[in-house]
């Protein structure tokens, strides 16, 4: 029996008919509706649902992207990601909504999380244990997924691909973002309660300390990014790249993903 959270119609935000890819808020909204279609296509393998008894589709149709590739896990068949393309209407091809200054993407790689249903959970659960003892980066999964990535960012252009992934998908999304990042390619992503390990703030009663840790934390995040922009954009643009491909670290602090970390979980 499906879960009323796979029905678009009941879950999903259907209002948002006209959307505007400048907007941050739409932004993150589609970015989250491809990735809650990657736990529904695993269902609807999983339950057989074919034809119009599939839910799955609602989710990336709604908003003129179109399936292109599913990402398989190479132990248990379960389908962890898609690759989706941008399929705007004939009447809006030619106008703005596919340009770079519309902020679309033309591709979104998405990667789900932890599925806790039969058909899946075994090998989920067995990806997280291994997530904790030995890292991502040591999987067959992610292989799987960085060589996607990897691939799409180079045939298409970083400019022009978003990844996003939530729980133990914002994980996979987070590495290959951040690997691609060391080289000097940076990819817009949109990350949902990745499963990073930080200071336990929340647990603290005195909201006077909660707060002043949240806004250090900020503050020399801030400066040291800032820090770096200034005496970078100070440098030769030669001599700035050079540096790029020297310290990975460098790099790396250009790319800045979007992460939203929220105790309600999309699926």
């Amino acid at each position: 029996m499906a879960s009323d959270r796979e029905d678009f119609t009941l879950c999903g935000p259907s209002h948002l008919t006209n959307l505007d890819w400048a907007n941050e808020n739409h932004q993150r909204c589609v970015a989250a509706c491809l990735v809650q279609g990657i736990y529904i296509v695993e269902r609807d393998r999983q339950l057989q649902r074919e034809g119009s008894q599939a839910l799955a589709s609602p989710w990336w149709d709604s908003f003129h992207f179109k399936l292109i590739r599913r990402l398989i896990d190479d132990a248990d068949f379960s389908i962890f990601g898609a690759i989706y393309q941008l399929k705007p209407p004939p009447q809006q091809e030619d106008t703005a909504i596919t340009t770079v200054e519309s902020k679309a993407p033309r591709y979104v790689i998405a990667f789900r999380g932890t599925l806790t249903k039969p058909g899946s959970i075994s090998r989920d659960l067995e990806l997280d244990i291994h997530i904790i003892r030995n890292g991502l980066h040591r999987t067959s999964r992610f292989d799987i997924a960085m060589q996607a990535v990897g691939s799409m960012a180079t045939s298409v252009g970083a400019s022009n691909l978003w990844i996003t992934g939530h729980s133990m998908g914002a994980a996979m999304a987070l590495l290959a973002g951040k690997t691609l990042a060391k080289t000097g390619v940076y990819v817009k992503s949109f990350l949902y309660n990745p499963p990073f390990v930080s200071p336990p703030i929340e647990r603290i009663s005195n909201e006077r300390v909660r707060s002043g840790l949240r806004i250090a934390g900020s503050l020399v995040t801030a400066g040291l990014a800032f820090s770096r922009t200034l005496k970078q954009a100070q440098q030769p643009l030669q001599l700035q790249e050079r540096n790029l491909s020297e310290d990975p670290l460098k790099a790396l602090s250009l790319w800045l993903p979007d992460i939203h970390v929220n105790p309600v979980l999309i699926y």
